[in-house]
């Protein structure tokens, strides 16, 4: 297993295989990336961490796909935090950064100081987009919120609705660092054995929370002792030594996991990034008649939107949205030609 050893390894995804466990995984380290993501709002602590483990379970999953697609992650509860969204953008081309965004609805009156994090969702569900563009019609899927964090529901979804045996190992937080303050790091391990065949053609019956399949229900006799003792060195994985900077990420992979014959591929480097923008606003109004602009327009005769991820803000003449501007738009636009 080789890699350089001056590669900065800060806001990276980093693909894996394990040859002799028939196995695949992604490490992923998240530094200025996730702080940037956070300073878009004022959560409580609570929400931060919510929003922390989504992001970098989404950093972790989205990895895998093609340029230019998009995964989304969403997870919706009854209880105080109502939602938490995440948003991975492939890079436009190859060697260009993936891009990430996350934002989160909550009541903050119900919020209760001494409760966990993930106990503040109550019962809802997980669940994960792909848009692949181009007009074709996105995937999702989604299950019920089970287990005691976010990687627990991550790795039921993928038993569930892939069949696809998967574990996780998170590390997220605040921490001190000379010069620079507190800020959120996190890093984090996922693996996913290999599929070969469907699992459910063996019969298989779930024994997992509220009746889902368990990563455990889908592998038998040798696949299973592999999975098995995989996950025992998953899990004896440090939270230093995930979240960085000191360990390196194939440092890393090869203290745990050095018997299991492991190859690492090309890094992914991510970043915070918003797409939007004033024209994709426009055209997003543009399906509205002037009697329904009329109805957005403020007392100061502006239209105004706000970006829930990203914060930004912006303010229209009416005269420039809807149908009727729309058309006009493309009037000109033809008379151009």
């Amino acid at each position: 297993m080789n890699a350089k050893q001056d590669q900065d390894w800060e806001d990276t995804v980093l693909p894996f295989q394990l040859d002799k466990a028939d196995m695949r995984g992604r490490a992923a380290r998240l530094g200025a990336c996730l702080d940037n993501v956070l300073a878009q709002h004022d959560y409580p602590p609570e929400i931060q961490a919510l929003v922390a483990e989504t992001v970098l379970l989404t950093a972790l999953i989205g990895q895998t796909i093609k340029l230019k697609w998009k995964l989304s992650l969403q997870v919706r509860g009854d209880g105080p935090a109502r939602l938490i969204a995440t948003d991975f953008f492939a890079p436009e081309a190859a060697g260009r950064p993936a891009r990430i965004r996350a934002w989160a609805s909550f009541d903050r009156d119900r919020i209760d100081p001494g409760a966990t994090p993930f106990s503040l969702i109550g019962k809802g569900y997980f669940a994960l987009l792909l848009d692949q563009g181009d007009g074709a019609m996105p995937y999702s899927g989604m299950t019920p919120i089970v287990g005691a964090s976010l990687s627990d529901c991550a790795a039921a979804y993928f038993a569930q609705s892939e069949q696809l045996p998967t574990a996780f190992a998170l590390s997220f937080g605040q921490s001190y660092e000379p010069g620079r303050g507190e800020k959120w790091r996190a890093g984090g391990l996922m693996v996913q054995h290999v599929p070969k065949a469907s699992p459910l053609m063996a019969g298989a019956e779930p024994t997992g929370s509220d009746g889902l399949f368990a990563a455990e229900d889908l592998l038998q006799e040798e696949a299973a002792e592999n999975w098995k003792r995989v996950g025992l060195h998953l899990q004896s994985a440090e939270a230093l030594e995930l979240i960085g900077p000191k360990t390196d990420l194939p440092g890393l992979l090869y203290r745990l996991f050095h018997e299991e014959s492991p190859r690492i591929f090309p890094v992914q480097k991510v970043e915070f990034g918003c797409p939007c923008s004033a024209e994709r606003v426009v055209r997003s109004l543009s399906i509205y008649s002037a009697k329904d602009i009329a109805h957005m327009t403020t007392p100061e005769g502006t239209v105004t939107a706000d970006c829930q991820f990203c914060g930004a803000h912006y303010v229209f003449d009416p005269a420039d949205l809807g149908i009727e501007a729309a058309e006009r738009s493309r009037a000109r636009a033809n008379a151009g030609k």
